[in-house]
């Protein structure tokens, strides 16, 4: 028996409340796309490959870190499943578990690519951590030492391969245009 899991349902029913001429589908078998998101005619689709984590801020960040950030994921990404995806983007599911917020960050595949290959050079699997603090700015903080974090935490950390906060929230024209 296959089902979603809580990312995928988590994303369509948002995509369904936000954009309400738009079907949702999920595909009967593992293809690497975990959500089709059609135009209400069936014409146009836009591909998703979700990933979901757990807020791991209560749990493994240390004190300094708790009022200031939103949410703390991790997610494994297979190097060789990224770049042979056929989605057209990737959303990263992170809920806050303290301050019951949802965010998605929405990367293009390719953008999403060059970025974690140049964070992350080597071996078969990538493990990400995706922060996203209450100003507002989502990084990947994986490989970062203590003071680069409390940057981040501060608003004043800058590296520009691992800032997806163009991507937080915001969901692209590719998909707003099927709600057209």
């Amino acid at each position: 028996m296959f089902t979603i899991h809580a990312g995928e349902y988590l994303v369509g029913s948002y995509i369904e409340r936000k954009f309400k001429r738009v079907n949702v589908w999920v595909p009967s078998r593992d293809t690497g796309v975990d959500l089709l998101v059609s135009d209400r005619d069936n014409r146009r689709a836009v591909s998703l490959q979700v990933k979901f984590s757990r807020d791991y801020l209560v749990t493994h960040n240390q004190p300094e870190f708790q009022k200031q950030l939103r949410a703390c994921g991790f997610c494994t990404i297979n190097r060789s499943k990224l770049r042979a995806s056929r989605a057209d983007y990737w959303v990263f599911v992170l809920p806050g578990f303290d301050f019951r917020t949802l965010d998605f960050v929405v990367v293009p595949t390719k953008e999403l690519q060059q970025r974690l290959r140049s964070i992350h050079r080597s071996g078969p699997t990538i493990r990400t951590y995706p922060w996203v603090t209450k100003r507002r700015q989502c990084w990947e903080t994986r490989g970062l030492r203590k003071a680069q974090l409390l940057q981040i935490r501060d608003g004043d950390y800058r590296d520009a391969p691992r800032d997806f906060t163009k991507w937080l929230n915001t969901w692209p024209t590719a998909v707003k245009q099927l709600n057209a």
